[in-house]
């Protein structure tokens, strides 16, 4: 039932003169750094600040990457929902050096605890605990958002460095093509066999069932490193145990104690752990579509009769 993957199939990377001097790029994370990736190819790559496996929502920068961010030629990043350390850095930089791709014109967005809210009103529940009402800095889980992302990544880097500006644009339309790809093959899979309500170690992947018409009908942490209340956990057991629930899937870089535990002697299942912010995933270009399919294979698990 795994769902194929396109990656191989295509080579998106353009080769290009090497004469002009490259942009210096820095990113926040691994999935930003993949989608500047995409766009720059065999020009060049990003630096990435975030060390791997670490948590994007709680960083200590060090030294030479403040210098890293005041030496950037762009910065891009996600925004301060995912990253509130970073903000302070950027002050040694200017409006016209840096590219928040939450503040993008376009860009789909959400509220944390909108997936829990709306599973629980349509099986007639209390409200979720958590919704916060802050919006869910995980887009990338929407390929239109990443499609639209490198497009205006390709943009930018044009005005930056006008020698490669075609082969910019000519990898972001080529990566843009192979996402709309990736999307319609996920689609196609769960419209033909959708999984039964799951819920998962974080609540990141709203982005995802809205995408894909699939229903998490709960999560451990509603929230970024928010630390979940007895209630919301006993509400989640209740949810195991009655059925209602049919897989509950751990965080990856988590524990994966509290998820054993809260489905120990329930007819839920205890699936793989999903990836939210790419920190098990190898990096490069390729880890934005790597993790789009890994997610997707992931709850694909969680079926009707499997």
């Amino acid at each position: 039932m795994r769902i194929r993957s396109l990656a191989s199939a295509l080579c998106f990377c353009l080769a290009a003169p090497a004469s002009a001097e490259v942009p210096r790029v820095v990113t926040d994370f691994s999935v930003t750094a993949s989608l500047v990736g995409l766009v720059m190819g065999e020009v060049g790559a990003p630096i990435v600040l975030l060390d791997p496996g670490a948590d994007p929502h709680d960083y200590q920068l060090r030294p030479s990457q403040a210098s890293a961010i005041a030496a950037a030629d762009l910065v891009v990043w996600m925004g301060p929902e995912l990253t509130p350390w970073l903000p302070g850095a950027l002050d040694s930089t200017g409006e016209t050096h840096r590219m928040a791709l939450l503040e993008s014109p376009g860009t789909t967005l959400r509220r944390f605890g909108a997936a829990a809210e709306d599973a629980a009103q349509a099986s007639s529940d209390a409200p979720a605990e958590g919704g916060h009402g802050d919006t869910d800095p995980h887009a990338w889980f929407d390929p239109d958002n990443g499609a639209l992302w490198v497009g205006l990544i390709a943009d930018r880097l044009a005005d930056l460095d006008p020698e490669h500006a075609s082969t910019y644009r000519a990898n972001a339309s080529l990566a843009q093509t192979r996402i709309a790809a990736l999307d319609k093959s996920i689609g196609a899979e769960f419209s033909s066999r959708p999984p039964l309500p799951f819920a998962v170690g974080h609540d990141a992947f709203g982005y995802f069932a809205d995408r894909y018409g699939l229903v998490v009908a709960g999560a451990i942490t509603q929230g970024d490193a928010a630390a979940p209340g007895a209630r919301h956990l006993a509400a989640l057991r209740a949810g195991l145990q009655s059925g209602a629930i049919a897989c509950l899937f751990p965080e990856a870089g988590a524990d994966p104690k509290q998820a054993g535990l809260l489905v120990e002697g329930t007819p839920a299942r205890l699936g793989a752990a999903l990836d939210a912010e790419g920190r098990m995933t190898p990096a490069g270009p390729m880890l934005y579509e790597t993790l789009l399919q890994q997610v997707a294979d992931t709850i694909a698990t969680c079926r009707s009769g499997s």
